[in-house]
C-alpha cells in the first residue's frame, strides 16, 4: 500500500493518507489534551479530508500511547477559544465521509466525547474510557450525556458519568459504546482496514444523534433516572454537577438531540463557573502537590522490599493488608501466639471478604497470604527494610518497642511509628539511631483510607523522609508532610474544632442538630457519628493524658466523659452518642443522651440557647481555619494545601468545598476573622485570632497566596 505523508500547518495534529483512508492523529504530548490549538488543527484536518477527492473515509486516532486524556484544564474558564469542543464534535458527526475513531490508551472526558461523535469506534481491549468530569465538579459538555445515553441507555451512561470510573475497551463493547475491540496494539491499522471496508460498501455515516427514537418510553430508562436521582440525594449532598448530569440524561430520553445539547451545554457552563468546580480543582491539584516534599528534591529514598508491622490489632492488621496489597511481604510481631493468631485472622478476613465480593480470586488470595508471616520475637525483623510500629498509644510502650527494634533491625532499616499524638522526637531520642525514625500516621481503616501523614522529627535523615513518600506512592496513599506536635496536622485541628462543637452542645445545640448541620454542609457523617465510629475511648484517653497540662483558662466540657464513664464508646459497644441496636452500624438518636446533656448544662450553670445551622457551620469552619493558620505559623504544615489534603482524605471534608483553608478563602478571610472576633467576646481564650490570619487580612491576602510560596527544605 502506498503511503502519502501530508504535513499541515498545525503541529499538534499529523495526517497521512493510507490508500483511500485519511488518518488524522492528535499529537499533543503527554496525553493528547484537547487544547484550543489541537481543536483548531483537528477541524482544519477534517475539512481538508472531506474536500480531498482521493479520501473515502477518515480514521481519527491519537499519536503515542493514548487517544486523548480530555480537555486541557489550563484553559478552564477562558472564553473565546475557538472552535469549542461541541462545535468540533458536531462537525465530525456531520461529515459526509465516514469517521472511525481508533481508541487506545486513555480516552477520557472530552476525548471520549470526541470519539462518540465519530460514526464508528474501534478500541483496544485494555483501552480506558470514561467521564471523570464529576470528580472535578463538572459534567460532559460536548454531547457526552446525549450520545452515551443514546448508545448505551440511561443506566450505564449514568453509572459512568456519576462515578467517574474508567472502563476497559471490552466493557465499552458490551455497553454498545464501541463497535469492535482489537487485541492490544494495532488499533489504528485495524481501524484503517475497517474504514476501507465501510468505504468499499459506500456506507452512509451512522450518526449517534439519530439513534434510539422513543427511548423515553423504555421503563428501565425511566427507572434508572429516578433511582439515580434518589441515590444522588444521599451520595452527592450539596453538590451541583451530579444532579445536572441526571437532568441532561433525562433530556436525552425525552427531547430531540439539539434541545438536549442546549440543556447539557447550559448546565456545563454553569458548573464551570461554580465555586464547587474551583473547590474540586483545588483538591485535584493539592493532592498532586503534597507529594512534592522538599526532601524528595535533595535525597534518594532507601530501598523497601519487605516490611515489618508491630501489632496485630485493627490498625496493625489494616496496615498489613495495605502493604500486602501493594505486593510486598509482611512480618507481623505480636506479644504472644494468641494475639498473633488474632492478627492473622483479621488480615485473612479482609482478603476473604474481597474474594466473596469478587474483587479477588481465591488463588490470588492464597498468593497474597503466602507473603504474610508472623512471630513473637523481634529477631524475625532482622532482614526487613522498614518497620511500622502500631502498638498501644502509650509512650512507655512505644519506647519499649523501639528499644527492641534498635537491637534487632539491620543498619539502615527505616523505623516508623504510627502514633496519632505522641512526641516522635522523644521516641527517636530514646534509641541509638534517631536519624532512622519517622512517623507514618495511617488512618483507620488503614487499608481503605488514602491519607498518610509523613511526620518528620527533628533528627530524621532526609533519605528516610523521601523513603516515606516513596512508600506512600507504592501503597497508593496521599502523603502529607507534617511536623511534630500533639496531633500533627489532622488530629490537632480535629481536637480544636471538636472543642468548638463541645461548647455549642453545652451552650444549647442538640448533638444531633450539630451532626445534621455538618452533613448538610457536605460531610458524609457528622462529627459525633464519626466519634462513635472511631471509638469514644480514644478521645477520652487523650483528654485524660492532656489533663495535667491543660491551661486553666481553657473551658472544659465533660459531656463526652459522662458517656465514656458509662462504657458508651460508640459502635463497638452498641452505644455512644447514638444507639446501635442489634449490632447495627447506623445509629439512632438516644433520648438519654439529651438528658445527660441537659444535666451537664445545669451543672455548669448554662442557660441553653438555639443555634442556626449557619452558625454551627461558621463556628466549626472558623475554628478549623484559625488552628490551621497556627499550624502554618509553627511550620507543622508547609502550605495551606497540605492541611486541605489532610482533611479531604482523612476526615471526610466535602471535596467540592476544596478543604478547610480553601473554603476559608471562598468565604473571605476578612469574614472569617470577623466571625472569630465576634465569638471572642464570649470566650477570649479559645477564640484568640491567629497572628497569621490577622496579618493576611491586613495585607489583603489569602491562604492561596501561601501555596505559591517556595518550599524550603527542612
Amino acid at each position: 500500500m502506498r503511503v502519502v505523508n501530508t504535513t499541515i500547518a498545525h503541529p499538534p495534529v499529523t495526517t497521512e493518507l493510507r490508500g483511500k483512508i485519511r488518518v488524522i492523529a492528535i499529537n499533543h504530548a503527554p496525553v493528547n489534551a484537547l487544547s484550543s490549538v489541537v481543536r483548531e488543527a483537528l477541524l482544519r484536518a477534517i475539512e481538508l479530508a472531506e474536500a480531498e477527492a482521493q479520501c473515502a473515509a477518515i480514521v481519527l486516532c491519537g499519536a503515542g500511547t493514548d487517544f486523548s486524556g480530555g480537555a486541557d484544564i489550563r484553559e478552564f474558564g477562558k472564553s473565546g477559544l475557538q472552535p469549542t469542543l461541541p462545535d468540533l464534535c458536531a462537525r465530525i458527526e456531520a461529515s459526509i465521509k465516514p469517521v472511525i475513531a481508533a481508541i487506545q490508551g486513555v480516552c477520557l472526558g472530552g476525548g471520549f466525547e470526541l470519539a462518540l461523535s465519530a460514526h464508528y469506534r474501534l478500541a483496544a481491549e485494555d483501552a480506558r474510557l470514561g467521564f471523570p468530569e464529576v470528580l472535578l465538579g463538572l459534567m460532559p459538555g460536548a454531547g457526552g450525556t446525549q450520545r452515551s445515553t443514546r448508545l448505551a441507555g440511561a443506566r450505564p451512561a449514568l453509572d459512568l458519568m456519576l462515578s467517574g470510573r474508567q472502563i476497559a475497551g471490552r466493557e465499552a463493547l458490551g455497553l454498545g459504546l464501541v463497535d469492535h475491540t482489537v487485541p492490544d496494539g494495532g488499533v489504528t491499522d485495524a481501524a484503517v482496514a475497517y474504514a476501507q471496508e465501510i468505504a468499499d460498501k459506500r456506507g452512509v455515516p451512522r450518526r449517534t444523534r439519530d439513534l434510539v427514537a422513543g427511548l423515553a418510553q423504555t421503563e428501565s430508562n425511566r427507572l434508572a433516572v429516578e433511582e439515580a436521582r434518589a441515590k444522588a440525594g444521599q451520595k452527592f449532598r450539596g453538590q451541583f454537577s451530579p444532579f445536572r448530569i441526571i437532568d441532561a440524561v433525562e433530556a436525552a430520553l425525552s427531547t430531540p438531540f439539539d434541545e438536549g445539547m442546549v440543556n447539557e451545554r447550559g448546565n456545563f457552563l454553569e458548573a464551570l463557573a461554580s465555586p464547587q468546580r474551583a473547590g474540586f480543582m483545588h483538591a485535584f491539584l493539592a493532592e498532586r502537590e503534597v507529594a512534592k516534599a522538599p526532601e524528595m528534591r535533595i535525597a534518594t529514598q532507601r530501598s523497601v522490599a519487605s516490611v515489618g508491622v508491630i501489632g496485630g490489632g485493627t490498625m496493625g492488621a489494616g496496615i498489613a493488608v495495605s502493604v500486602l496489597s501493594a505486593g510486598l511481604p509482611v512480618v507481623m510481631i505480636e506479644r504472644d501466639e494468641a494475639a498473633l493468631a488474632r492478627g492473622h485472622g483479621l488480615v485473612d478476613k479482609v482478603f476473604g471478604e474481597n474474594v466473596a465480593k469478587g474483587r479477588l480470586g481465591a488463588e490470588d488470595k492464597d498468593q497474597v497470604m503466602s507473603r504474610f508471616s508472623g512471630a513473637t520475637r523481634y529477631e524475625a525483623l532482622a532482614d526487613v527494610d522498614l518497620v511500622i510500629e502500631a502498638a498501644y498509644e502509650d509512650m512507655d510502650v512505644k519506647k519499649q518497642v523501639f528499644a527492641e527494634l534498635d537491637r534487632c533491625c539491620k543498619p539502615g532499616c527505616v523505623l516508623a511509628t504510627n502514633t496519632s499524638y505522641l512526641d516522635i522526637n522523644e521516641i527517636a531520642a530514646s534509641i541509638s539511631r534517631p536519624e532512622d525514625v519517622i512517623g507514618l500516621h495511617f488512618f483507620s481503616p488503614a487499608n481503605i483510607m488514602k491519607l498518610l501523614e509523613i511526620v518528620v522529627p527533628a533528627k530524621v535523615s532526609a533519605d528516610v523522609v523521601a523513603t516515606g513518600f516513596a512508600f506512600a506512592k507504592v501503597l497508593k496513599k496521599v502523603p502529607v508532610r507534617a511536623g511534630v506536635c500533639d496531633g500533627f496536622i489532622g488530629n490537632r485541628v480535629l481536637a480544636t474544632y471538636r472543642l468548638a462543637i463541645d461548647y455549642m452542645v453545652e451552650d444549647g445545640a442538640s448533638p444531633y442538630h450539630v451532626d445534621k448541620a455538618l452533613r448538610d454542609f457536605g460531610y458524609p457523617m457528622g462529627p459525633l457519628q464519626a466519634s462513635d465510629l472511631s471509638g469514644g475511648d480514644i478521645g477520652w484517653a487523650t483528654r485524660k493524658r492532656r489533663a495535667v497540662t491543660r491551661d486553666p483558662r481553657q473551658r472544659y466540657v465533660q459531656i463526652a466523659d459522662r458517656l465514656c464513664e458509662r462504657g458508651w464508646f460508640g459502635q463497638k459497644t452498641g452505644r455512644g452518642w447514638y444507639q446501635y441496636p442489634h449490632g447495627s452500624r447506623i445509629g439512632v438518636p438516644d433520648p438519654e443522651i439529651e438528658a445527660i446533656v441537659e444535666a451537664e448544662r445545669q451543672r455548669a450553670g448554662i442557660t441553653p440557647r438555639a443555634f442556626e445551622d449557619s452558625e454551627i457551620v461558621r463556628r466549626v469552619m472558623a475554628a478549623m481555619a484559625n488552628e490551621g493558620a497556627r499550624i502554618l505559623e509553627e511550620g507543622i504544615a508547609l502550605r495551606p494545601l497540605d492541611i486541605d489534603a489532610v482533611f479531604l482524605h482523612g476526615y471526610g471534608f466535602p471535596r467540592h468545598r476544596g478543604g478547610p483553608m480553601h473554603y476559608a478563602d471562598t468565604v473571605g478571610l476578612a469574614n472569617v476573622l470577623e466571625d472569630i472576633r465576634e465569638f471572642e467576646k464570649d470566650d477570649a481564650f479559645f477564640w484568640r485570632p491567629s497572628p497569621l490570619l490577622v496579618s493576611l487580612v491586613k495585607e489583603g491576602r489569602d491562604f492561596e497566596s501561601l501555596n505559591r510560596s517556595p518550599l524550603d527544605a527542612k
